[in-house]
């Protein structure tokens, strides 16, 4: 991995809310402290836009996190939650994430994916190849794909310091109701 880091560095970061917020839970059983993975991602640089793609649901009970994520400076993009039969959930946004940075890439010195999702490789060949973008890779190492670390120029790890990116007493547990909550930041 090379990285070069300046302060005039022009970053979009692009966040893959349900990727963090599950690798948080199922590895830490904590939410994700989305307002430190940001800052700590940005490392001083300019920061041209944080955008995080979250589901909404019928009942609402996100909007706390999304007026959380606002005040953070973190724009929100929002996609019903699909609901399947069998009761699988879903909202997949892959593809408009990945649309997103490859529209910004132009206006970007470096791109950040807060995410481990190993779909996200084959967008990072091509920011690097066609836009000459730097591109930053930030999650927990533990749910990462190997891949996607190797293909980034350089790689956060959340699980090196994760009581930092973690906010603790959230009561997740099996069968817990809060375990069905959106992710919070601080």
């Amino acid at each position: 991995m090379s990285v070069i880091k300046h302060k005039a560095q022009r970053v979009g970061i692009f966040i893959d809310t349900q990727n963090i917020y599950h690798s948080a839970k199922n590895i830490h059983h904590a939410k994700a402290n989305f307002s430190a993975i940001v800052k700590d991602s940005l490392d001083g640089r300019v920061l041209v836009r944080a955008i995080a793609y979250v589901a909404s649901t019928e009942s609402g009970e996100e909007n706390a996190f999304f007026g959380a994520l606002s005040k953070a400076g973190i724009e929100t993009r929002t996609k019903p939650l699909q609901v399947f039969i069998g009761g699988a959930k879903k909202a997949n946004w892959d593809i408009d994430m990945a649309m997103d940075a490859v529209k910004l890439a132009p206006k970007l010195d470096t791109i950040i994916l807060v995410t481990g999702d190993g779909d996200f490789v084959s967008l990072v060949g091509y920011l690097k190849n066609t836009h000459g973008t730097q591109v930053e890779v930030v999650s927990f190492g533990k749910s990462s794909s190997t891949k996607l670390i190797e293909v980034a120029d350089d790689f956060l790890d959340l699980d090196q310091n994760s009581k930092k990116y973690l906010i603790s007493g959230t009561g997740f547990s099996n069968g817990d109701k809060d375990s069905r909550k959106r992710p919070q930041i601080s």
